[in-house]
């Protein structure tokens, strides 16, 4: 397993990699740091996947919409949290979910009639790959801002970014 770190606007970032995919993206101090690695973490600036990540974060930092689908990423979960964080890659650059309409759709997924708000919840806040598979972009019923481990004060700046800007989609 490698690490790396990359400087943002909204404090350090720590990536982490098997080698050939991103398996972490964690925002310094988050609730869950570096949650369900253990195996030593060997510091490596250079391997592709952490360039392209870099690369990434960089346009995305810069108020443009990089389209997450061109990195490759392994985030470990169980196979409900995976569902819930492909549910989180299909909310549009600069728009907003509720926690309940992500549980409609996880359930509809699931072929289920409901989905348990707080199994919802859960799947989100342990989301490795914070920004990347945007969790910050799920909010309460009434539209406020609650549970982002990264800390409610990111989770208002990388939305109010992709508010603020063109997302123009860029490949």
């Amino acid at each position: 397993m490698y690490i790396t770190w990359y400087r943002s606007e909204i404090g350090l970032l720590i990536l982490t990699s098997d080698g050939k995919n991103l398996t972490g993206l964690y925002i310094e101090g988050q609730k869950y740091f570096l949650d369900g690695v253990s195996d030593d973490l060997e510091e490596v600036d250079d391997l592709e996947i952490f360039l392209k990540t870099k690369l990434w974060l960089t346009h995305y930092f810069a108020g443009k919409n990089p389209n997450p689908r061109k990195l490759q990423f392994l985030p470990s979960g169980t196979s409900f949290r995976q569902v819930v964080w492909q549910e989180l890659l299909n909310i549009p650059y600069g728009d907003v979910i509720t926690y309940k309409e992500l549980g409609k759709r996880v359930a509809k997924r699931l072929g289920r009639s409901s989905m348990s708000s707080q199994a919802i919840g859960g799947a989100v806040g342990h989301n490795p790959i914070s920004i990347i598979i945007p969790c910050h972009r799920v909010v309460g019923g009434d539209g406020s801002l609650t549970g982002y481990a990264g800390g409610l004060e990111k989770k208002a700046f990388l939305l109010e970014l992709e508010k603020n800007s063109k997302g123009e989609f860029y490949e």
